[in-house]
């Protein structure tokens, strides 16, 4: 529930009431400020409160941005301010100081054009005391309050020359998006996000529909008929419109909530990697019957990539997302490409975003096999890999960037160090600065080597795990500042998965690229959820957690303990015990989490990040 409190005198033939209580606000009336503040002090103290000038004049949905978005503790537009609980102590504050004394111009930026009007002045006031307030970007809407019956015509003339429904349709959509999305889905997509808004239906909702269509794709790819790809190709794409349709639902009614963007995230992640799972077991059941062939290598292989490739963007982010000085000549070239309009279409294009790597999977998937749909997939994805990560590299060596402690803080929890690792850090210490990834390349670089030249069966991957465990140790041993620190996590997530990788394909018996598919998705879940925390502000996973699932390090080594004592067949039941053991854990975990979470309050999110 929300409480609206229109303050001055009603002026005739205002629409102002009825708009509020369009949005959800139970409306109060306050002639003058010190009734406004009697109101203010009846309203529970859980409610978000508004104050709002009754001779505002502008567009149902200038108020609806100014007052209703979730993701800020206070906002305003001109003519109206409104607070969240948590910013309700200071809201009452802002309006007993402006009823006792002038008007603050603490900047000025806004101070004096509108300093007689009682909500204006109270957000001056907020802005004073130090409460951030967001002020929302209106473009072409309108929002003021006209100091006489000229003005007031004007500005209500100037609400009717504009269609603000026309204007939050074109917001609806991320203004950052791939070329596919931007001119083959979201053309039509952002009405189905009106549709579902007027019938009451949340973001969340239409994520799960997603969800279940991608599964239900997979489950069409899974047969391995033609019939059946080309169902999984026609629901893969309709998945994608929903995905689409769900982040545009969440701007159109400003539905932002922290529980609604991790299922957006992690939903995504377990659609195509459920669908990667589907073309698999599709393409083992058309080899049974003489029609296709064995590829859990290569869907497993996909997998790896695409996590690794968004654990490098990951990185990159948070250790520059607050890094002071913070300039780059390439970063200023990519900058001056932007303003050029089919570079930018080209760029976005390269990088193999969701939209263009989803149309090209549907694709495939109807019109080709599923070992040429993983192939093409595989080169397309590492020459993206490639092309972002030298990007990023040459940033990075050219950047002058100081990183802060909180970024070092997000690339050590996004390490994932287990309890081997704490251990080890003891006997490694006097690492020189800035060698972290080079350190961490080595080890993996060791590790992975000694597994492909070694058979099944051998104790030199032991020995690699171990060393790859003392190197992991090294490379996190001091705070990760340097340049190229952030390509620490993805070079111990590159070495674990592919680890598994190998030695489940050196297994050569049925089940085990499988069962070692589980276990990678598994983990990588615990991946993304522990940026999904960083990114909403909630920090990293538990340390028990961590320990629990024995972090990279850990893992690596049992796996390679594992294949050295027991046969293949034992190994694949071992490694799908293993795979059902951690996605219990960081499961149930998770999800315990992210709806406590939810239920307290948590900050309202929404990522309007680059393409996933």
């Amino acid at each position: 529930m929300s409480t609206a409190i229109v303050t001055g005198q009603p002026v005739p033939g205002s629409s102002l009431e009825g708009e509020l209580r369009a949005l959800g606000f139970d409306v109060r009336l306050a002639p003058d400020a010190a009734q406004a503040g009697a109101a203010l002090a009846a309203v529970p103290a859980g409610q978000r409160v508004a104050l709002v000038d009754a001779g505002f004049v502008g567009h149902t949905h200038a108020l609806r941005l100014g007052l209703t978005d979730p993701r800020f503790a206070a906002s305003a537009v001109p003519g109206a301010v409104s607070v969240q609980p948590a910013a309700r102590e200071a809201l009452t504050g802002a309006l007993r100081d402006t009823v006792q004394g002038p008007p603050a111009t603490d900047s000025g930026t806004r101070a004096g054009t509108l300093a007689g009007v009682l909500a204006d002045r109270v957000a001056e006031r907020l802005t004073a005391s130090g409460t951030d307030v967001h002020h929302p970007e209106l473009g072409e809407l309108v929002a003021a309050v006209p100091a006489d019956p000229q003005a007031r015509n004007e500005a209500r003339q100037a609400v009717a020359a504009v269609d603000d429904e026309a204007i939050r349709l074109r917001t609806a959509v991320k203004a950052r998006d791939g070329f596919f999305t931007t001119y083959c889905i979201s053309p039509y997509s952002r009405y189905i996000a009106r549709w579902c808004a007027r019938r009451g239906l949340t973001p969340n909702q239409v994520t799960t529909a997603s969800l279940f269509t991608a599964l239900i794709a997979a489950g069409c790819a899974a047969t391995g008929t033609r019939v059946g790809f080309v169902a999984a190709g026609l629901l893969l794409l309709f998945s994608f419109v929903l995905d689409c349709t769900d982040g545009q639902l969440a701007r159109y009614s400003l539905q932002y909530s922290t529980l609604g963007a991790w299922l957006d995230a992690t939903f995504d992640r377990a659609k195509e990697y459920a669908y990667y799972a589907g073309l698999a077991l599709g393409a083992s059941a058309a080899s049974g019957s003489g029609g296709g062939d064995d590829v859990w290598a290569l869907a497993l292989g996909a997998m790896v990539l695409q996590t690794c490739r968004h654990v490098v963007d990951f990185s990159f982010n948070e250790a520059n997302h607050d890094a002071t000085a913070n300039t780059s000549p390439t970063a200023a070239l990519s900058d001056k490409l932007d303003s050029v309009g089919w570079t930018v279409w080209v760029r976005r294009m390269i990088v193999l975003p969701i939209g263009e790597r989803w149309a090209l999977i549907a694709v495939l998937t109807a019109l080709t096999t599923p070992r040429i749909t993983f192939i093409v997939l595989l080169i397309g994805c590492a020459l993206a890999a490639t092309y972002t990560t030298a990007g990023r590299v040459l940033r990075s060596l050219t950047r002058r960037a100081t990183r802060t402690d909180r970024a070092a803080q997000a690339l050590a929890e996004l390490s994932d160090s287990g309890p081997l690792s704490e251990l080890l850090q003891r006997a490694v210490r006097g690492v020189p600065r800035h060698t972290a990834p080079a350190i961490a390349a080595l080890g993996a670089l060791v590790l992975v080597l000694v597994t492909a030249l070694s058979d099944y069966g051998s104790w030199w991957p032991v020995l690699g795990a171990a060393v790859y465990a003392l190197t992991s140790a090294a490379a996190v041993s001091r705070p990760l500042k340097g340049p190229l620190d952030w390509l620490v996590p993805p070079v111990f997530r590159a070495a674990e998965y592919g680890t598994i990788l190998l030695i489940a394909a050196k297994a050569d018996v049925n089940g085990a690229l499988p069962a070692a598919f589980g276990l990678v998705a598994a983990v990588a879940y615990h991946h993304y959820d522990t940026v999904y925390r960083i990114r909403g502000g909630t920090g990293a996973p538990p340390h028990w957690l961590v320990r629990a699932i024995g972090g990279h390090e850990g893992r690596t080594l049992v796996v390679t303990v594992i294949a050295a004592l027991l046969t293949n067949t034992d190994f694949t039941v071992a490694l799908t015990v293993c795979a059902v053991a951690v996605a219990l854990v960081v499961l149930v975990e998770s999800i315990r989490y992210w709806v406590t979470a939810h239920r307290r309050g948590a900050p309202a999110v929404h990522d309007e990040g680059e393409p996933a």
